[in-house]
């Protein structure tokens, strides 16, 4: 008993931090929202296809640095960081290079991209505003991110909390001052709006840097160690992040394919989607939170050797991701009215937003179980290649089909259609369970 105390201090210490931080991260979001929302629907729907293409790109970086804190964790686990460092070096190597093609294309034909979500000429145009000035942010954002994941990896997260908190503050003042012309400001729209996360961006990326050269510990990274380069090191962690980069960027696409089909449905749908979406990912933060914490401490548990105590961690901690699950649930049906209250939205647009959160509060209970459990438990265990293979069954040869079919052929409603899309944060439970009781998910992947 004394044992599983420990292991929930140790998880809450890491988790609620990390819930804090994506809170906060998507607070900025959902203050774009806002305003946007305020300003001009249009404005609105236009930066909602902008943020499926930051989703996508979000995703990919958020594989990049998993690959960091699951091998990682297990040198942690052996108190050896001169791997880690060679580990994090690779990763930023190809986070650089990620950042740089995603800001070419963008340059290239930012219209055909938004042409992708929607062909509302006036959200297309509002979109290529965004874009314009928003693809700048992709190379800060790839360094930070992959920073914060190092950080992680040696159980580090107060920063990335810290820094989200200024990245708020900075997007949501210029944001106020730019989008409507507050002060004196001229008028900007969704270019305001850009400008604000540019520099939030910028910011929080030289922050970051300060505070590794000046008081981390742990690691005590330096700049040559980026400029070191391990191949065996390095094909150990591609090995591991590649099936993750895969099924990562697939998911990315996923999210933005909800987009892509429900913006060729209905007008209204798009905006919908995205005032839905957002305060469903805020809420979904208790469960990306409590994944990232669970793959430190089972990764640094698997790196010791002790098997036994990695199994009995995975037992106890899928018992509050159940009661997590049950919280968020509750929770987001609850504040979806009062939320909805702040949107200058229209009636039909409002309405179809309150069903899509109604639909996404059950969906919580069961995607707060099965993700901690899959990307935490068993991704964190060393065995990727579970999830990626489940992924890939259940988005691509079930989700997507079906609900592209009653769409397009059946012509159901928007609410049916994201019933389909979310359908797998359902049935995923099954197998993420029988997996952790009965299958061989815990995998060393360090080298002696």
């Amino acid at each position: 008993m004394k044992k599983d105390w420990e292991l929930y201090r140790r998880f809450l210490s890491l988790a609620v931090v990390l819930v804090m931080q994506n809170v906060v991260t998507l607070s900025v979001n959902l203050a774009d929202n806002l305003m946007l929302g305020a300003y001009s629907e249009t404005a609105l729907a236009g930066v909602a296809a902008v943020n499926q293409i930051q989703f996508v790109y979000q995703q990919l970086l958020h594989a990049l640095g998993d690959g960091v804190v699951i091998v990682g964790s297990q040198y942690w686990g052996k108190h050896q960081t001169e791997p880690m460092k060679k580990l994090a070096s690779s990763a930023m190597r190809f986070a650089l290079i990620l950042s740089a093609v995603l800001l070419a294309v963008m340059s290239l034909i930012p219209y055909r991209v938004m042409g992708i979500f929607t062909r509302d000429s006036g959200i297309i145009k509002e979109g290529a505003r965004y874009l314009n000035i928003i693809r700048f942010t992709y190379l800060f954002f790839a360094v930070t991110q992959i920073l914060l994941a190092t950080l992680r990896s040696v159980e580090t997260v107060k920063i990335a909390f810290k820094l989200s908190v200024l990245t708020l503050f900075v997007n949501c003042g210029i944001n106020y001052v730019l989008i409507n012309g507050h002060f004196g400001a001229p008028e900007m729209g969704v270019e305001g709006a850009a400008i604000g996360t540019l520099a939030a961006r910028i910011l929080e990326c030289v922050v970051l840097i300060l505070y590794i050269a000046k008081k981390e510990t742990r690691l005590n990274l330096r700049w040559r160690d980026y400029l070191a380069w391990d191949r065996v090191l390095t094909g150990d962690y591609l090995r591991i992040t590649i099936p993750m980069l895969t099924v990562q960027g697939l998911w990315g696409v996923n999210t933005a394919l909800q987009t892509v089909i429900l913006g060729h449905m209905t007008a209204n749908a798009i905006a919908a989607n995205s005032v839905a979406s957002t305060l469903f990912l805020m809420v979904k933060s208790m469960a990306v939170g409590s994944a990232a914490a669970t793959s430190v401490i089972i990764g640094k548990a698997v790196g010791t050797g002790d098997r036994e105590l990695a199994g009995s961690y995975a037992r106890s901690l899928q018992r509050v991701f159940v009661l997590i699950g049950i919280v968020s649930g509750t929770i987001l049906f609850f504040i979806r009215i009062p939320v909805l209250g702040l949107y200058d939205l229209s009636a039909e647009t409002r309405d179809m937003a309150n069903t899509f959160l109604i639909i996404l509060s059950v969906v919580c209970v069961g995607m707060s179980y099965q993700m901690p459990t899959n990307n935490g438990i068993i991704r964190g265990g060393g065995n990727p290649l579970f999830v990626v293979k489940m992924d890939l069954i259940s988005i691509w040869l079930i989700v997507i089909p079906i609900s592209l079919f009653m769409a397009f052929v059946v012509k159901a409603s928007p609410v049916v259609v994201v019933c389909c899309l979310n359908a797998d944060q359902i049935f995923k439970v099954v197998p993420a369970f029988l997996e952790v009781r009965y299958g061989n998910w815990m995998r060393k992947l360090t080298r002696d």
